[in-house]
């Protein structure tokens, strides 16, 4: 969560991540954050992190391809 939050002034608690990571659409008014976690943290974390939450793969995916898409980031 640390490399999540760090730059930023709010700060995600998992919780509200997951939040996030399950709304798509509500993660476009946190852009550096979404861009924290899929650009900062390893893919493998990022799909552990997922599994801890029940966030299936597949749906994670998605997220970041949805993310991928507005943000213009790969």
């Amino acid at each position: 969560m640390t490399t999540v939050s760090a730059p930023y002034s709010k700060k995600l608690s998992a919780q509200e991540l997951v939040y996030y990571l399950r709304n798509p659409q509500a993660a476009k008014d946190l852009p550096g954050h979404m861009s924290s976690f899929f650009g900062d943290v390893k893919p493998a974390f990022q799909y552990e992190f997922a599994a801890m939450f029940g966030i299936p793969s597949a749906e994670l995916v998605e997220v970041a391809r949805a993310f991928s898409e507005y943000s213009g980031a790969s």
